[in-house]
């Protein structure tokens, strides 16, 4: 099995920046991509990061130019550095992982989620 273990979270005011990191352990071989997810309305969940093994990343519109997803391969993390963040941005924020298991099955893995919460 795998598991995703998230840190970062917290309150911060508007305009302020938060670092998010999600670390994967357990039966990995690899890890094709991870990313981060928050609810929205009309959907379960919503991509706001993702990056692939390769570096390659995708990001919601609504936080082009605010956040920035990396990711340390050696260490099976992925990071999410927010910055000028807005009250729209509080949210429960889940980590996501699709990983190919030591038993050579694919699978998309969530963490248990992190409280973000922008507010004055």
């Amino acid at each position: 099995q795998v598991q995703l273990v998230e840190s970062g979270g917290g309150l911060v005011q508007p305009g302020g920046s938060l670092r998010l990191s999600c670390a994967a352990s357990g039966s990995i071989f690899s890890i094709t991509s991870m990313g981060w997810y928050r609810p929205a309305p009309g959907k379960q969940r919503e991509l706001v990061a993702a990056i692939t093994g390769g570096g390659t990343t995708n990001y919601a519109d609504s936080v082009k130019g605010r956040f920035t997803i990396s990711r340390d391969n050696a260490k099976n993390t992925v990071y999410l550095q927010m910055n000028s963040l807005k009250p729209e941005d509080t949210a429960v924020y889940y980590c996501n992982a699709v990983v190919r298991t030591t038993d050579s099955r694919v699978r998309g893995y969530w963490g248990q989620g992190t409280q973000v919460t922008v507010s004055s």
